[in-house]
């Protein structure tokens, strides 16, 4: 990376994540949380711009004004999936159940040697599956922002250094020729596909209520390179530091049909993936970590 680019900063003091790490090992539970829930009060204080997102997200996804607590639980919520990340960075470890839809499609493909692009959303504990999926042997390059104060990334890349590796969006010139090399390489590639920061390429989706722009490079890279795409989203099992893993179905490009027709059946995947998100957004709203604004909304007559 360029050494003329400036690492922004996840929100929140540079010390946090690390000072929660030690406060978790040397604080007795009965005193942990508590105070993680008096931190994300703090939060909730000293973060406008993350709090005017949060309750007009809430607002949006719970048909109604959302309240004060209501953005505190968003914020607490957050704050207990960081958590999880940081223990399993520290080497604790997260037991994933898979849902039996399309179980079968995603568990041969997970375990076959074919190279895929697994996408997911910043939606519960989704962002750790890249990591584990490393647990399988596969080789996972995973396409994040690179911050100046991100220790779960950092705890996390230790923890499954040899089969993960990081692909910076920070530099977008650079990050066009490590997607191609980790690509010809063989690697499997994570990504989030819901913020609009870096992407290349944008269409629009149905999407709480209203058709939404999201990012489509995900399909691109797997028509372009052959490679299979699918989804996973991870919510809180029933025991402590488990994930019930929700797979979408498979979609492999046909080279024979054309990139018409495959960007078409393209379409259709996403858009089947983002209605089932919204299932599971609408039934677990405070797991959605977005402190963004929504993705942008679009008239349907837009090209």
């Amino acid at each position: 990376m360029s050494s003329s680019i400036t690492l922004t900063q996840n929100p929140g003091p540079s010390w946090g994540s690390r000072f929660l790490s030690w406060a978790e090992h040397w604080w007795p539970g009965w005193f942990f949380r508590p105070m993680l829930m008096a931190g994300s009060w703090v939060g909730v204080a000293t973060m406008p711009a993350q709090r005017a997102h949060s309750r007009a997200y809430l607002s949006v996804v719970l048909g109604r004004p959302a309240t004060l607590v209501e953005v505190w639980r968003h914020f607490f919520t957050f704050a207990e999936f960081l958590m999880l990340k940081l223990r399993a960075g520290r080497g604790a470890g997260v037991t994933c159940t898979l849902e039996p839809d399309n179980a079968a499609a995603f568990e041969a493909l997970v375990r076959s040697d074919r190279p895929a692009l697994f996408g997911t959303f910043h939606f519960g504990g989704s962002d750790l599956l890249g990591y584990l999926l490393s647990e399988l042997g596969r080789r996972v390059s995973i396409i994040r922002l690179r911050v100046g104060n991100s220790n779960d990334t950092r705890l996390l890349g230790e923890r499954f250094a040899g089969h993960v590796s990081f692909l910076w969006v920070n530099d977008p010139a650079h990050l066009i020729f490590d997607l191609k090399t980790a690509i010809e390489a063989g690697d499997s590639l994570a990504l989030q596909c819901d913020r609009m920061e870096f992407t290349a390429k944008t269409e629009p989706f149905h999407f709480l209520g209203a058709l939404r722009q999201f990012p489509f490079t995900i399909y691109q890279l797997g028509i372009l390179f052959d490679r299979p795409v699918v989804f996973c989203l991870a919510v809180p099992g029933a025991a402590d530091r488990s994930l019930r893993v929700t797979a979408s179905p498979v979609f492999v490009p046909d080279p024979a049909a054309g990139r018409a027709a495959n960007t078409r059946a393209a379409r259709e995947h996403f858009q089947a993936v983002l209605a089932q998100l919204e299932i599971l957004v609408r039934r677990h709203p405070y797991l959605w970590f977005n402190f963004l604004p929504l993705n942008p909304v679009v008239s349907a007559a837009t090209p």
